[in-house]
């Protein structure tokens, strides 16, 4: 499930300001810490969304799934585990697992989808215009659906 044996998972510790009235993660949040996850994912890989963005290529959100397993509360440390899930060199999915530090729960399992356009929003395909990052995204798919 871990893409890189030495690459950091991500850590959000849960704010004061995240939680609810009855002393519990909001539930919209963890859509929140997924796009940090993603953006500290794709920075660690050398694609980071400045880099993309300054080379006229967006990715934007078209999807989203989450299955809440356990709560989390203020000051929690939350570990989030980023992986590949599809690349189709048009489309890409990311899944996450968040545990709790504190205990080890898992708080959430989710995914996102995502496409590629250029900067009028036409979609593009990485093959062809951005070929060094689509053989990474290749090559983290594969080890991802290895183990």
């Amino acid at each position: 499930m871990i893409i890189d044996r030495n690459m950091e998972k991500y850590i959000h510790k849960v704010q004061y300001y995240e939680t609810d009235k009855m002393g519990i993660t909001h539930h919209s949040n963890y859509i929140r810490w997924m796009e940090e996850a993603r953006v500290d994912f794709l920075d660690k890989i050398g694609f980071g969304y400045a880099r993309l963005e300054a080379e006229g290529i967006s990715s934007p959100v078209i999807g989203i799934e989450c299955s809440y397993k356990n709560s989390t509360t203020f000051d929690d440390k939350v570990e989030i585990e980023v992986e590949v899930a599809e690349y189709t060199g048009v489309k890409l999915g990311i899944s996450y697992v968040m545990t709790n530090k504190k205990n080890g729960n898992v708080a959430l399992i989710g995914k996102s989808m995502h496409c590629f356009t250029n900067s009028d929003g036409r979609p593009l395909n990485l093959r062809k215009v951005h070929p060094d990052f689509d053989a990474k995204l290749k090559e983290l798919y594969k080890i991802s659906n290895k183990e």
